[in-house]
């Protein structure tokens, strides 16, 4: 059996020889806090994988906060921490976005056996299952061929045209203050691409940091997207990290096909030219 979404703490305690592991912790106040937190407890045989580093290609202050690396970047990525076309691999962090992220990248280089940690390490915890503080001994060397990406990737100009001629559905995750552009702490403009619809990345999951059942996903998208197909939606975010769990909740929903903005709208504002939209709390 593989894994294409989510998998939960006891599926993957019951699979973890025949899974390739990989921590993504991040916190984006404290860029060091994933490999610290990493480096003090982590699932046994987990490699560590850095945002900012490795997740990220290197910003111009034009490409956004977090640039999109190129796909035979990643595939040397993957393949550098073992990765083979037939193995399992399992992403999760604590918090649900960077995991979200290298879900999305690794269906992009056409891997399709990927899935987040569903809850994280805050649910292989509260299991009970072990944790471990040693270095992770380093696996050979993988190989990934090259296949058909399994998701897409749109660039500003498709979004351009996207917001401008309302053919495409373009979804926000940030949080609904940044969206509406009155709290605006991590770029220099506030508000949001015209015409987006704002689905905040949070709603997807329940207290426990689970996400919600597949059929509660589909429900509430379905509602989101008005019977626009998967296919015409362009999720995006503050810097293409966390559009990336409104694609995964999507794809669990049976809902995939939609395409991720990956400068999102720290790329988009850096361009005083582009319009910004900004609207009132109901």
């Amino acid at each position: 059996m593989s894994w294409t979404t989510l998998i939960s703490a006891e599926e993957l305690a019951e699979s973890i020889d025949r899974c390739l592991l990989v921590d993504c912790r991040y916190d984006l106040a404290n860029p060091r806090a994933g490999a610290q937190a990493y480096a003090q407890q982590h699932i046994p045989s987990a490699h560590f994988i850095d945002m900012d580093s490795q997740l990220s290609a290197a910003r111009t202050g034009l490409n956004g906060r977090h640039p999109m690396p190129s796909p035979e970047s990643v595939r040397t990525l993957l393949e550098s921490v073992g990765l083979q076309d037939d193995t399992q691999l399992v992403v999760y962090d604590v918090g649900g976005t960077a995991s979200g992220r290298l879900w999305w990248m690794a269906r992009w280089i056409g891997h399709s056996a990927v899935a987040v940690l569903d809850g994280g390490l805050n649910a292989w915890k509260r299991a009970g299952f072990p944790l471990s503080a040693e270095p992770t001994r380093a696996r050979p060397v993988g190989h990934l061929s090259v296949r058909p990406p399994r998701a897409t990737l749109v660039e500003v100009s498709e979004v351009g045209a996207a917001s401008a001629s309302g053919q495409r559905t373009i979804i926000d995750a940030r949080a609904a203050d940044r969206f509406r552009g009155e709290n605006e702490t991590l770029d220099p403009v506030a508000g949001h691409i015209p015409g987006s619809l704002n689905r905040p990345w949070a709603l997807n999951v329940r207290e426990d940091g689970r996400y919600k059942p597949a059929a509660v996903l589909r429900a509430e998208f379905d509602a989101l997207l008005a019977g626009r197909a998967p296919s015409e939606v362009i999720n995006s975010c503050g810097s293409g990290v966390s559009a990336c769990n409104n694609l995964l909740a999507m794809a669990h929903a049976g809902l995939d096909g939609a395409a991720l903005y990956g400068g999102s709208w720290s790329e988009w504002c850096s361009d005083p030219s582009r319009p910004v939209a900004t609207t009132s709390a109901p």
